[in-house]
């Protein structure tokens, strides 16, 4: 079966994919048992009218009289071996067919989508439009599938892009900011008898009440001003209180069975207490460092510092990179997929009803997607392939991220049908890097800013080319996706066990 735009028909040259369709057009490839189409609809929304020849159709004609004869008892014959017309008399003709098109549509949209070379990223709206395998033995199907796809998108050429990120200049402040952070660790609290200010640490007693009723409350906890990470409102409360003394704010509880309802907080100030830093001396770098001096630790602390910039630097560029290749390109976003994820986050949040929080995370969700296409037409370009370490070093990561066992993390994620999802996105940092290579990048001062440390280089990549390796993208054929998923889960047993 094929579907495909046509294709110019120059000797001795085959075009790698066809070319695209222009919106409205339908483009037909004719051959003795297929005739099929792709029409693109708009920018992000295609529409397969496929038939399926009689040859193709027959495994799964041949399949439905095998499972439905197995099913039925006929007086005479044994389970299995019930010729096919004895079946269509006792079940019927549209039975097995119906049987025979549910079992075989997903192959065949499958084979479809990807002779089509069409990118789908949501699910397809399917019609049988004609079944003549119905009354005709040498029958086929026909069948339309309307799908939203990754639209196709023209990336400026890399080579013409500069990106500037900052100098790599490391202050007596930075520093000092660092020293600074390196005694708080060394710091001791100690009670003050004054109002509290920012960063004190206040031991609080909280009653969190909505109307009349008391919905929860803590006591005894450490709280340092300005943290941020317990109710909005709280730093602003805390401020300006003794020990020994109470306030009431409002606030929107933030957990629990009233998540996001209004309630009265009183909270009371139990102690109030700040940190007391160690002197910056000799006697110090001796306590929290292998130096001698507190030179020798400045000295340490500015190349770590230094250290950290040249990172942030790999940081810019790519931000600045995405950031560029953003605003030099308009790309579509397909709607439907757009809602779909919508809708899956507000159910799982059981906030279908909120519309401010919906026009929220539709825009996150949008801009989400874009990138996804984004990358995925980057990595594309850039004949990106993921070699099975890197793919094998991404998952134990991950598998370390959600606190798993790497074996059952990929187990799980391949029984969820996950790991196309994780090569591509494998891919989609891969062709970040990739292209940082072919632009140019440079400081404030206009120095050439060299990446390889974080970006690899064109190298690493030929050596890892040796390995096998697997397409970055998600709709990768699912039985290579099988073999592939059977070698990392065999290399992470290795792993685990030169660990051990």
């Amino acid at each position: 079966m094929r579907v495909s735009a046509r294709t110019p028909d120059l000797p001795g040259l085959t075009p790698r994919r066809p070319p695209p369709v222009l919106p409205g057009r339908s483009d037909t490839l004719e051959t003795t048992a297929v005739k099929s189409a792709v029409e693109t609809l708009d920018a992000t929304t295609v529409k397969l009218t496929v038939e399926v020849s009689p040859e193709e159709l027959k495994p799964s004609i041949d399949h439905a009289y095998q499972h439905i004869g197995s099913q039925v008892q006929v007086p005479g014959f044994r389970k299995g071996k019930i010729p096919t017309r004895i079946i269509d008399q006792r079940v019927g003709r549209a039975a097995v067919i119906e049987h025979a098109v549910n079992d075989g549509m997903a192959a065949f949209y499958r084979q479809a989508v990807n002779e089509a070379d069409l990118r789908p990223l949501g699910q397809p709206d399917i019609e049988v439009t004609e079944v003549a395998a119905l009354t005709d033995p040498a029958g086929g199907l026909t069948f339309t599938a309307q799908v939203e796809v990754r639209p196709t998108i023209t990336l400026p050429e890399l080579s013409t892009l500069t990106l500037t990120v900052d100098d790599v200049e490391v202050a007596d402040e930075d520093v000092d900011g660092r020293l600074d952070a390196l005694r708080e660790r060394f710091g001791t609290l100690v009670g003050v008898d004054r109002p509290a200010v920012e960063t004190d640490f206040v031991v609080l007693d909280l009653t969190a009440t909505v109307g009349e009723e008391e919905v929860d409350s803590v006591s005894g906890i450490s709280y340092q001003i300005g943290a941020g990470n317990m109710l909005e409102g709280l730093d602003e409360a805390l401020t300006g209180l003794s020990a020994g003394e109470s306030t009431t704010f409002e606030t929107e509880l933030a957990g629990g069975e009233h998540a996001g309802q209004a309630a009265q907080v009183r909270v009371t100030a139990t102690s109030v207490k700040t940190r007391e830093l160690p002197t910056a001396d000799d006697e110090f770098a001796q306590l929290a460092s292998e130096f001698d001096t507190l030179a020798e630790l400045r000295d340490d602390l500015r190349e770590q510092a230094a250290k950290i910039k040249v990172s942030n630097q790999a940081v810019q560029a790519r931000d600045l990179l995405l950031t560029t290749l953003r605003e030099a390109v308009e790309i579509p976003v397909p709607s439907g997929v757009v809602e779909a994820e919508v809708h899956r986050h507000l159910e799982g949040e059981g906030r279908l009803e909120d519309e401010a929080h919906r026009a929220e995370v539709g825009e996150e969700a949008r801009e989400a997607l874009a990138t996804q296409i984004l990358l995925d037409t980057l990595a594309e370009r850039l004949e990106v392939k993921v070699a099975q370490n890197e793919l094998l070093d991404y998952l134990v990561n991950a598998s370390r991220q959600y606190g798993m066992d790497p074996n059952t993390f990929v187990k799980t994620i391949d029984e969820q049908g996950q790991i196309p999802a994780m090569i591509a996105e494998v891919g989609r940092s891969k062709a970040v890097a990739m292209a940082l290579r072919q632009v140019a990048v440079v400081d404030a001062s206009g120095a050439t800013v060299d990446l390889t440390e974080f970006i690899g280089s064109d190298e690493d990549d030929a050596a890892d080319d040796l390995t096998d390796v697997v397409a970055a993208d998600e709709t990768a054929d699912v039985e290579t996706v099988v073999v592939e998923t059977e070698t990392v889960e065999v290399e992470v047993e290795v792993v685990e066990d030169e660990k051990a």
